[in-house]
């Protein structure tokens, strides 16, 4: 980490050049009493463990650059390891080259390009779904879908791991959201049970769970939605690239594709760009360009973007060979963790939770790793409930069977060091 950002040299550095606030800031007033009282981090910080932000001066690769120190990276959602393959860079030039920088408008007026409607139409054969619409960022998917199709008598059940996106959404429409236990079909078909016959339902879950990574479990859950007449909404931004037929998702990996009524999907991880889409039917999509605000009224993705997403989708397709690696790289990190005696929970992704359960212990613990030269990222409440603590491991398709030993050699001794194991 930084020594600019922790202990006395940072302070310092406030003290000189932050000029203290006058009589007529902002910061006196009340409504910033929350910003003058946060102060929950200042013992990590004073104690130099502190873990965000940290600034990386590399390409998002196997191997990263923190401080001029080159670190093993087990912290990137880049699962095929594509977001510094030379071919999708060459696409990005390519397209600034003939649209520019961006769009300057929102899709719905004079931002919609041919190379958007050519990358919606590539998903949707690729996703076995009528038809596709992009959005500039995962976030904006769910925020934008959730509130636009559920009405002001409509019920969403939502599962209490799911993305703080979903949530987002879920607070942003009318409806009425009933949360049900973590995967558990139980707890989902008491709370199925006890809404109206009558009442339009829809079940949102995520299709990879992005801490705990487990998998939701979609046959029982579908099953339940039949007998209830609920529509499902997964959100496989952690499984595109990683679960399902050349990595479609976790619909395909079940073969439920046609039981699905939505799929939303992100470019920010296995599609190396920045933006999200959402998979359904014609008559779904169509209403969404119409009703769904984030969409209408918001710049559309940058022809760089669409560019770096539609080049990734191609190779992912063409190389189904990176998701075979990807899993073996998966087992090989885990069984070896397991084996020292880390505590993983229930994963079954590429997502590996190391769980600390101690929240001081998991940012020392990230600390030490970094300067053993692995980058890791802590998850604290509210990413994970109190006491489940953790640090989580990702995996990509082309770490090196080497750089996965060579990690595991620093979780030993590290864990060892803190009495983890």
């Amino acid at each position: 980490m930084d020594s600019r950002h922790s202990s006395g040299t940072f302070v310092t550095c406030l003290s000189i050049c932050v000029p203290m606030p006058s009589a007529s800031s902002p910061n006196l007033l009340p409504l910033f009493d929350k910003v003058r009282k946060f102060r929950a981090l200042d013992e990590v910080r004073a104690a130099g463990i502190y873990p965000y932000f940290r600034e990386i001066s590399s390409a998002q690769d196997t191997e990263v650059i923190i401080n001029g120190q080159q670190v093993l990276m087990l912290g990137s959602n880049s699962y095929l390891g594509l977001t510094n393959d030379q071919r999708i860079k060459d696409a990005i030039c390519q397209a600034v080259q003939k649209y520019g920088s961006g769009c300057a408008g929102s899709r719905f007026l004079n931002g919609t390009l041919d190379i958007h409607v050519q990358l919606e139409e590539e998903l949707a054969q690729f996703m076995k779904k009528q038809a596709v619409l992009l959005y500039s960022t995962g976030f904006q998917v769910n925020l934008g879908v959730i509130s636009a199709i559920v009405g002001r008598e409509d019920c969403i059940l939502a599962d209490r791991a799911n993305h703080a996106s979903l949530g987002a959404g879920c607070q942003m429409s009318p409806g009425k959201t009933f949360l049900f236990s973590h995967n558990d079909m139980t707890s989902l078909a008491r709370r199925l049970a006890h809404l109206p016959p009558e009442s339009p339902k829809i079940i949102v879950v995520d299709g990879v769970f992005s801490m705990e990574g487990d998998i939701i479990k979609l046959p029982e859950l579908v099953k339940l939605a039949k007998q209830y007449n609920a529509a499902v909404m997964v959100d496989d931004a952690h499984s595109i690239g990683v679960l399902g037929e050349n990595g479609s998702g976790t619909a395909s990996h079940f073969g439920l594709v046609d039981d699905v009524h939505l799929i939303m999907g992100t470019f920010s991880k296995s599609l190396a760009s920045l933006g999200g889409f959402i998979a359904g039917d014609w008559d779904t999509i169509d209403y969404l360009k119409h009703h769904s605000r984030p969409l209408v009224f918001s710049a559309s993705m940058s022809p760089a973007n669409v560019a770096a997403a539609l080049a990734a989708l191609r190779i992912m397709i063409a190389e189904p060979e990176r998701m075979v690696q990807l899993w073996a790289n998966t087992e090989r990190m885990k069984q070896g963790l397991l084996a020292l005696g880390f505590k993983l929970g229930a994963t079954e992704t590429p997502i590996l939770p190391v769980y600390v359960n101690d929240t001081l212990k998991t940012f020392i613990f990230c600390k030490r790793l970094q300067d053993e030269g692995v980058f890791v990222n802590p998850v604290i409440p509210p990413g994970v409930p109190p006491g489940e603590e953790l640090l989580r491991v990702s995996l990509m398709a082309t770490h090196t069977f080497s750089q996965i030993d060579r990690a595991l050699e620093k979780f030993e001794k590290i864990g060892k060091e803190l009495g983890i194991i």
